[in-house]
């Protein structure tokens, strides 16, 4: 499996804007029955699968009891007969081919790229496709300083626990694109959250968890903006005009470049 990234980006901005509007190109589907290892469940179980062309390194998600959990794929077999109704199914690969320029940010990378690591990618790294849930949101024309967090309507207890997630790098990825802000925290299960950005002003802040109350991950995210903007005001303000992107360095490696056994990248 070929795997080029580079701190300098490696190919023609054309060509990244393309392949981040594009649908992921999926080689023809092989029939296989693959062992997928399941890290946080110290798992390793069989599926079957008929929709992809699976390699050792792939990320996949399956359905059955570890649907929703992140797999890595670490034997493929092409020689098999199975009764189908002794395995559940691969029901979606991530996307982790990564190409574009990025930045030291304390315990994350940036970049300003748009097409380097849009949201739509890392969407991939954590939510399977067609997921059954629905999610109904609300929100009014209230927010906050970022200078001045007092207009954050937070309990005690929550903001501390908000400040241990920060600390733990759980925020996985942040990005502003114009106003728009979106961010994947890691708990029990990964959590997703919105948010407005404008002026130094956040609001409209919502989270995907079951909290009807501002949320330790809502805390996480906002202490994580405010580094990662106090490094880039710092470091790269003549490059952030309305858009970066922020990945958790542990994150970046362990699903872009853990697992491939072929490429090179530039530091």
């Amino acid at each position: 499996m070929a795997f080029k990234i580079g701190f300098a980006a490696e190919q023609p901005q054309e060509q990244r804007e393309a392949a981040s509007t594009s649908p992921q190109r999926t080689a023809t589907p092989r029939r296989s029955v693959v062992q997928v290892m399941f890290p946080n469940r110290g798992a390793r179980l069989a599926y079957y699968n008929d929709q992809f062309d699976l390699h050792p390194g792939d990320i996949v998600f399956v359905d059955g009891k570890q649907g929703g959990q992140r797999g890595r794929v670490v034997e493929v077999n092409y020689n098999f007969k199975i009764r189908m109704s002794d395995y559940r199914r691969v029901v979606a690969v991530a996307d982790t081919e990564v190409h574009g320029r990025f930045y030291m940010a304390g315990s994350h990378f940036v970049t300003f790229d748009p097409a380097a690591l849009p949201r739509s990618k890392v969407e991939t790294w954590y939510m399977a496709p067609e997921n059954p849930d629905e999610y109904v949101s609300g929100c009014d024309d209230t927010g906050f300083l970022l200078e001045d967090l007092k207009g954050f309507q937070v309990n005690e207890a929550v903001a501390e626990r908000g400040r241990k997630y920060y600390l733990e790098n759980r925020v996985a990825y942040l990005s502003i694109d114009g106003a728009n802000g979106y961010a994947i925290v890691e708990g029990g299960s990964p959590y997703e959250l919105e948010f407005t950005y404008k002026n130094g002003e956040v609001s409209k802040l919502t989270c995907s968890c079951i909290c009807n109350y501002n949320c330790k991950h809502e805390v996480a995210v906002i202490l994580q903006l405010i580094e990662t903007l106090e490094l880039i005001d710092k470091n790269y303000a003549a490059k952030y005009q309305d858009y970066f992107a922020a990945v958790n360095k542990s994150v970046f490696f362990n699903v872009a470049v853990d697992g491939k056994n072929a490429g090179s990248f530039t530091l």
